[in-house]
C-alpha cells in the first residue's frame, strides 16, 4: 500500500509541476489581474467584457518558443474583435444574428487547415461570438461599441501579458518539457522491456497487443519530441540551454537504441535456454527506466540528480545459455549470438543514460557542434502562411468538410435555442458544440462522453458553492482556479477540463447576472449540455471525413519516408568521414520516418471508433505499421554500427552492398501499388549467406550484410502490405 501511495503521489507531483499546468496557472493569473484591474478602474461591466477578451486569447496561449509568440496569439484578437462587436450589435435581432453565426462559424473552422496551430484559433473565434452573447446588456454603458472597446482592452492587455509571461517562463518550460519527454521515454522503455518476456509453450500472437502499444507510445513520443524541440532547440546560446538541448539529443539516440532492441526477439523468445537472459535484460531495462524517471523528477524539483550506477557489470555477468556463441552453421546465428547482440544494444542504452546523467549533473559538456547544427532545422515554423488556406478548396478536404459540418451544427443549435422555453442562456448549447464537435468521429465521441460526465459533476460542485452564498472574493478565486484547470488539462484530461469549465461558466453567469436562481442555472446548464452534445454527435455524421479516405495519403507518406531514410541511412558519407560529424540529412530523414509512422498510427487508432462499414482494412494496416517499425529497427542497427563501430567494419566489403540495399529498398517501396512483387529486390541485392562471427569480435561486416539482407526482405513485405491496404474494396 505504501508503494502504491508513493507512486500516486509522485504522479500527482509530476502533473502539478508540468509545463501544461504552469501554462494554465499563467493564463488564469493573467485573467485575474486584467479583470481585477479593469474592475477596479472601470467597473463591473467593463471587467466582464474585458474578461471575455482575455478568455478569447487564452486557447492559443500554450507553452511555446519566445520567437513568434505574439504573432501566434494575435489572430485570435484580430478576428475575434469584429465578430464580438457584430454579435453585440445584433443582440436584439435574432434572425440577423443567426445569419451572422453560420458563415462566421464556417470561416472560423477553416483555421483547422493550419493543423495544431489553427485549431485553437478556431476555438477562440467561436468563443468571441458565443461569449459576446453572454455579456449582459445595460441600458447606458452596455452599448455594442463600449462592450467591444472593453473586449479589445482585455484582449490587448492579455496579448502583452502572455508574451511577457512566456518569456519569463521560458527557462522553466525548457526543463519541464525535457522532463515530460523523459517520462514518455520511460513508458516506452517499460513496454519494450515487457517484450522480453519469454513466450509460453504453445503461445502464439502474444506480441500483437504489445506491438500496438509500442506503436502508440512511439507516436506519442514523436509528438512530445517535436514540442520539446520547438522550445529546447530555440537559441541554445547559454550553457544551461546547451546542457538541456544536449540532453534532448541523447534522448533521440536512446530512442534509436531502444528501437533496435526489437530485433531478433522472436528467435530468442522461442529458445527456452535463454529465458533467464531475457528476464535479466528486462530487469536491466526496467531499472534504467526507473533511473531516468528519477532524473525527470529531479529536473522538476530543481534538484541535483543522484549519481547513476552503470548496469554494465550486470550485463557482463549474463550467461548465454546453451551452445557456443559462434554462428551455428556459419550463416544462421545461434541464439547465444543473438542474445549477446541484444545485450549489446541494451548496453548502448545504458551508455547513453550514463552520458545523460553526466550532462544533467554538470560532469560532461554537451556536443555543441550537434546542437548548433540542428537547432534551426528542427524547430517548427512560427510564421503564418496562406498556403494551407489556398490548398483546402477540395470537396474531399477534411478541414473544408469540418467547417461546413460545424456551420450547419451551429445554425441548427441556434434555431433550437430560440425555441426553448428557458432561453436565458442559449449560448450554452453553442458553447457545447464548439468544444465537443471535432474533425474525426473518435475525437467527437470522446469529448461527448467527457462533456456530459464533466458537466454533471461541475453542476453539482457549482450548485453546492452557489447555494452556500460564498463571498465575492471566494468566487473570484474559484473562477481563477477553474480557468487554470480548464486550460491546463484541455488536451491531457478533457473530463477534468469539462468539470472546471462548467464551474467556471456557472459561477461567472451568477456573478454577471446577480439575482438569477442558482438551482435553475444548474438544471438549465445540464439540459443545454445534453442538447448540445446530441447535436454535435448527430452532425459528426454529416459530410464525414472517414479515416479510410486519408489512409492512402498517409501510407504513401510512410513509404516515401521509409525509402528516403533507407537511402540516407545507408549512404556512404559516414564511411568516408574522418570522425562522427552529425549527419543533418539523416536526422531529418529519421524524424520524417517517425512522424509519418506516428500519423498513420493515430489515424488507424481513430478509425476504430468509426462504423465497421467505413473502416480501413485494419489487418494489413497493422502488418504495415509493424513492418515499418521493423525496417526502422534494422536500418537503425546498421546506422549504429556505421556510427559507433566503424573501426570494426571493412569498408571495401560493405560499400557495394550498402549501395545495392539502399537502391533495392527505395525501388521496392516507391513502386506503384499495381506493381505487386515487381519491386522485390533482385537476386544480387544482398550477398547471400555469409559467415557470422561473434558480434563482440573485430569484424562486424558480416553482421551489416545480414541486416541489409533482412531489411530488403522487410521492404518487400512492407510493399505487399501497402498494396493490400490500397487495394480497392470489393463490391
Amino acid at each position: 500500500m505504501s508503494r502504491s501511495s508513493e507512486r500516486r503521489t509522485r504522479v500527482a507531483l509530476r502533473v502539478a509541476l508540468s509545463y501544461y499546468v504552469a501554462n494554465g496557472l499563467s493564463a488564469a493569473l493573467g485573467l485575474m489581474l486584467i479583470s481585477g484591474g479593469v474592475h477596479f478602474f472601470l467597473g463591473a461591466f467593463a471587467a466582464s467584457a474585458a474578461s471575455v477578451g482575455v478568455i478569447v486569447c487564452i486557447p492559443p496561449d500554450q507553452a511555446a518558443p519566445k520567437r513568434g509568440k505574439f504573432w501566434q496569439l494575435l489572430p485570435a484578437a484580430l478576428i475575434g474583435l469584429p465578430l464580438f462587436f457584430a454579435v453585440q450589435a445584433l443582440h436584439a435581432a435574432p434572425i440577423r444574428l443567426g445569419l451572422l453565426l453560420v458563415p462566421a462559424t464556417f470561416i472560423a473552422f477553416l483555421a483547422a487547415a493550419w493543423g495544431k496551430r489553427g485549431l485553437p484559433i478556431a476555438v477562440s473565434v467561436m468563443f468571441a461570438m458565443v461569449f459576446s452573447m453572454a455579456v449582459p446588456e445595460h441600458a447606458v454603458s452596455g452599448t455594442a461599441l463600449a462592450s467591444s472597446l472593453y473586449f479589445a482592452l482585455g484582449a490587448g492587455l492579455y496579448l502583452l501579458y502572455a508574451t511577457l509571461a512566456n518569456a519569463v517562463l521560458n527557462a522553466r518550460y525548457r526543463v519541464q518539457m525535457l522532463a515530460d519527454t523523459l517520462l514518455s521515454l520511460t513508458n516506452l522503455m517499460r513496454t519494450q522491456a515487457r517484450q522480453f518476456t519469454p513466450a509460453a509453450v504453445g503461445e502464439s500472437g502474444g506480441r500483437a497487443p504489445l506491438m500496438g502499444q509500442l506503436l502508440q507510445q512511439q507516436a506519442a513520443l514523436a509528438d512530445q519530441l517535436q514540442a520539446a524541440r520547438n522550445i529546447l532547440l530555440e537559441s541554445p546560446r547559454t550553457p544551461r540551454r546547451q546542457q538541456l538541448a544536449g540532453m534532448l539529443m541523447l534522448v533521440l539516440e536512446m530512442r534509436d537504441h531502444l528501437l533496435a532492441c526489437e530485433l531478433d526477439l522472436d528467435t530468442l523468445k522461442s529458445h527456452p535456454g535463454h529465458a533467464p537472459v531475457l528476464s535479466a535484460l528486462r530487469e536491466v531495462l526496467d531499472a534504467l527506466a526507473y533511473e531516468i524517471e528519477l532524473l525527470a523528477d529531479a529536473l522538476l524539483y530543481g534538484r541535483q540528480p543522484a549519481p547513476f550506477e552503470s548496469r554494465r557489470p550486470q550485463l557482463a555477468a549474463l550467461h548465454w545459455g546453451e551452445g557456443a556463441p559462434a554462428a551455428s552453421d556459419g550463416a544462421t546465428p545461434s541464439a547465444a549470438v543473438l542474445a549477446r547482440g541484444l545485450a549489446k544494444r541494451v548496453g548502448n542504452i545504458n551508455d547513453e543514460a550514463l552520458r545523460l546523467f553526466a550532462l544533467a549533473r554538470g560532469e560532461a559538456e554537451p556536443d555543441l557542434a550537434l546542437v548548433r547544427t540542428t537547432w534551426q532545422m528542427f524547430v517548427s515554423p512560427t510564421a503564418w502562411s496562406w498556403r494551407p488556406f489556398v490548398a483546402l478548396w477540395r470537396w474531399d478536404a477534411p478541414p473544408l468538410r469540418h467547417a461546413i459540418r460545424a456551420a450547419l451544427a451551429i445554425g441548427t443549435a441556434y434555431a433550437i435555442s430560440l425555441a426553448l422555453p428557458w432561453g436565458t442562456h442559449d449560448y450554452w448549447i453553442l458553447l457545447t458544440i464548439v468544444v465537443v464537435l471535432r474533425g474525426s468521429l473518435a475525437q467527437t465521441l470522446e469529448r461527448r462522453n467527457s462533456r456530459v460526465a464533466g458537466t454533471l459533476m461541475g453542476c453539482i460542485l457549482a450548485g453546492a458553492l452557489l447555494s452556500a452564498h460564498a463571498p465575492v472574493l471566494v468566487l473570484l478565486v474559484v473562477v481563477t482556479l477553474a480557468q487554470a484547470v480548464a486550460h491546463a488539462l484541455a488536451v491531457r484530461r478533457y473530463l477534468v477540463t469539462a468539470v472546471a469549465a462548467t464551474v467556471l461558466g456557472l459561477v461567472q453567469a451568477h456573478m454577471l447576472n446577480a439575482g438569477a436562481t442558482p438551482a435553475f442555472d444548474v438544471v438549465e446548464r445540464m439540459a443545454d449540455t445534453l442538447i448540445g452534445v446530441a447535436i454535435a454527435w448527430a452532425f459528426s455524421y454529416v459530410l464525414p471525413s472517414w479515416e479510410r479516405t486519408q489512409i492512402p495519403a498517409l501510407v504513401a507518406r510512410t513509404l516515401e519516408a521509409q525509402a528516403r531514410h533507407a537511402r540516407v541511412a545507408l549512404g556512404l558519407g559516414q564511411l568516408q568521414a574522418v570522425d562522427n560529424e552529425p549527419e543533418l540529412e539523416w536526422r531529418l530523414a529519421r524524424r520524417e520516418a517517425y512522424d509519418s509512422l506516428s500519423a498513420l498510427v493515430q489515424a488507424t487508432q481513430r478509425s476504430l471508433s468509426e462504423p465497421r462499414a467505413v473502416r480501413p482494412p485494419l489487418e494489413p494496416l497493422g502488418r504495415l505499421m509493424a513492418h515499418s517499425y521493423q525496417l526502422l529497427a534494422q536500418l537503425t542497427a546498421v546506422k549504429t554500427m556505421l556510427l559507433l563501430r566503424r573501426g570494426n567494419l571493412k569498408s571495401e566489403q560493405i560499400r557495394a552492398p550498402l549501395m545495392r540495399a539502399a537502391e533495392t529498398i527505395e525501388a521496392t517501396l516507391i513502386s506503384s501499388p499495381s506493381a505487386g512483387v515487381a519491386g522485390a529486390p533482385c537476386a544480387d541485392a544482398s550477398p547471400g549467406p555469409v559467415a557470422l562471427p561473434d558480434p563482440f569480435e573485430n569484424d562486424l561486416s558480416p553482421w551489416v550484410l545480414r541486416r541489409l539482407d533482412l531489411a530488403a526482405g522487410i521492404a518487400v513485405q512492407l510493399r505487399d502490405d501497402a498494396n493490400q491496404v490500397l487495394r480497392p474494396p470489393t463490391t
